[in-house]
């Protein structure tokens, strides 16, 4: 599966299940912080950042709220796919 997980200005497409609340939580903190060479936590193996992706692909969107302003083509691509019938999961919680 293929989809999107968005904090503020920044966003991740991401190979993988739509992840939970607390799994969303966890690979924003993991990869909002460039750690080269560092591996993901095991419980984070099941997700992959992806560099090269379809918007129509796209079956999963989860939103991590923050203080920072969300970009408009991240905006722009949410509403079309709300459109398409695709659920925007809010994460209940903030990360910072």
């Amino acid at each position: 599966m293929i989809g999107i997980l968005v904090h503020g200005d920044n966003h991740f497409i991401v190979r993988g299940p739509p992840p939970d609340d607390a799994t969303a939580l966890a690979l924003v903190r993991s990869w909002s912080l460039i750690q080269i060479g560092a591996e993901p936590p095991p419980d984070l193996h099941r997700w992959r950042i992806s560099t090269s992706e379809f918007r129509e692909n796209l079956e999963w969107a989860v939103v991590v709220p923050c203080t920072g302003e969300r970009n408009p083509a991240v905006t722009q691509l949410l509403n079309e796919l709300s459109a398409r019938g695709v659920v925007i999961n809010n994460v209940s919680i903030a990360l910072f």
